[in-house]
């Protein structure tokens, strides 16, 4: 009996420790406590009809691994041709088709290819935002790069739209290598500790970077929709903020919209250990009616607005291993899941939103406005003109 029980007790240990070293491995220490809080979830059930938001981010980065001017150009046009015919059958509550947001990234700047990319948005398929992959930089580098690309996409592609009062372009954020506000540990991927100050100044209204697991630059809040206010001498400021919520106001410098962080319980390493759910949508972890359903299930939401539910789900659109997954079966599964399970119309209601459109229903929320989110796409930020090629 003692070796049995002294064989249990190192079994036991041996356990724990692949635990341990797991969580070391893909850091959910950072984050694991927000988890087993759950204090996103509302209080009571929604009433009611509930909206679902679903809203497709995409790290859109045609020079992947700098490859030849003809694989770059490759990949932008399947885009062009494969989209739409992707989108040709579907459709939300609304009417409207999905709609993919392109978050360009300012170093891979090609005239020919934003032009491609803004004959999606003129069909109504997508939207162009701003991502930026930056190492070692300063602020006044950073603005630079910002002031310089944002004020080209309106100027040459009509691709964002300006603030009516000052001409000043407005725009939503993903940072490349996930090191917002010089977050990273090693302290690369960035180099500027006041990025949440500058993003603000120049532009930018809401930051779509987020859940970045199992990447150390991962934030401990999760499944929210909140402001981080920044420390200027004191890197990853956007940590922890304040919710929006309903009556509420803007506080601190920027907005963030997360999406949904978690475990998939079902998809399990070595037949034990949880997968994580990150919302990252590729191959080897397509986006399953299974997975939909957890990220509804999640229930982002603005504070005293369950019954908006708000999903952003992401990718890295360009690799060409992803590609049949998202501009194929896979993703039209996942549509035709949306579209039945979430669109009855009596329990349900679906809408394809843009990040722009996304924020624009979050601030129509805070304010304090309510019944069908679709008549908020535009409450505070305008659509831009989508200029035609020159």
């Amino acid at each position: 009996m003692k070796i049995v029980a002294l064989l249990a007790v190192a079994l036991l240990i041996a356990v724990l420790a692949v635990v341990l070293a797991y969580l070391r491995q893909r850091n959910i220490s950072i984050w694991l406590r927000s988890y087993l809080r759950q204090d996103w979830k509302p209080e009571a059930p929604a009433p009611g009809l509930k909206h679902v938001m679903f809203c497709f981010v995409d790290h859109y980065e045609p020079g992947w691994q700098q490859p030849t001017y003809e694989v770059e150009c490759a990949r932008v046009a399947r885009w062009r041709r494969d989209y739409p015919a992707l989108c040709a059958s579907h459709r939300d509550g609304d009417g409207r088709p999905p709609v993919h947001s392109f978050f360009y990234p300012e170093e891979e700047y090609r005239p020919e290819h934003l032009d491609a990319l803004v004959e999606m948005c003129r069909m109504g398929l997508g939207e162009i935002e701003i991502h930026l992959h930056h190492d070692k930089d300063t602020e006044a580098g950073l603005r630079e790069k910002l002031q310089r690309f944002t004020q080209l996409l309106v100027d040459r592609h009509g691709a964002l739209p300006t603030d009516p009062a000052t001409g000043q372009p407005r725009w939503s954020f993903i940072h490349g290598n996930w090191a917002l506000d010089n977050s990273h540990p090693h302290g690369t991927g960035c180099g500027v500790n006041n990025e949440l100050q500058v993003l603000r100044e120049e532009g930018c209204y809401a930051d779509f970077t987020f859940p970045a697991a199992p990447d150390p630059c991962q934030t401990s809040t999760i499944n929210k929709i909140y402001y981080a206010t920044d420390d200027a001498h004191a890197p990853k400021s956007h940590d922890t903020g304040e919710r929006v919520r309903v009556g509420g106001r803007p506080v601190g410098d920027l907005m963030l919209i997360q999406g949904p962080l978690g475990f998939m319980w079902k998809h399990r390493k070595f037949g034990l250990l949880p997968r994580i759910e990150n919302s990252d949508v590729r191959t080897s972890n397509p986006p399953t009616p299974s997975r939909v359903d957890a990220w509804v299930e999640t229930g982002i939401h603005v504070q005293g607005r369950p019954e908006w539910i708000f999903v952003k789900v992401h990718t890295h659109g360009t690799q060409e291993r992803d590609m049949d997954t998202l501009l194929g079966d896979p993703m039209h599964q996942a549509f035709t899941h949306l579209e039945t399970r979430y669109n009855d119309g009596r329990e349900w209601k679906l809408h394809y939103v843009s990040a722009r459109e996304m924020y624009n229903i979050v601030k129509a929320a805070e304010a304090g406005l309510s019944g069908d989110p679709h008549q908020y796409r535009d409450h505070v930020i305008p659509r831009p003109a989508y200029a035609a090629a020159a």
